[in-house]
């Protein structure tokens, strides 16, 4: 999506995500309702502070840069995962995500206690070697 910025006193077109967009489009709602609202009561009187102080703020989003830093860091986690066999993933998937204790993902599988512990073990030496 193309958006035009003022910049000096010069516009220019920039293109940009469509998260970014409607980021910039809320925030530009945001501040029409926030100067209406000091426009209404421009002399102090029966303004709604709370309106001013809850509104003045958006929700937090996330920067663009932060999420182009996520995605990296998601793409990173997934590369290591690639490396890992379907059964180190699979038992690393259900201790990590899920909270599985090693006997709960034993009985799971079908295995031993120490053969999901080894598992494990692999796939954060595998992410130990990749960050080095």
């Amino acid at each position: 999506m193309e958006i035009t910025i003022s910049i000096n006193g010069r516009f220019v077109s920039v293109e940009v995500s469509t998260e970014v967009a409607d980021y910039l489009e809320q925030a530009k709602r945001n501040n029409r309702k926030l100067y209406r609202e000091r426009q209404r009561y421009w002399d102090g009187r029966e303004c709604d502070e709370y309106i001013i102080a809850t509104e003045g703020r958006l929700p937090y989003c996330a920067t663009p840069e932060e999420l182009v830093c996520q995605r990296e860091t998601l793409d990173e986690i997934l590369a290591v995962l690639a490396l890992c066999s379907d059964t180190q993933l699979e038992r690393f998937l259900l201790y990590a995500l899920y909270d599985f204790s090693y006997a709960e993902i034993a009985e799971v599988c079908g295995c031993t206690k120490g053969s999901v512990q080894t598992s494990i073990n692999a796939v954060r030496k595998t992410f130990q070697k990749f960050w080095k």
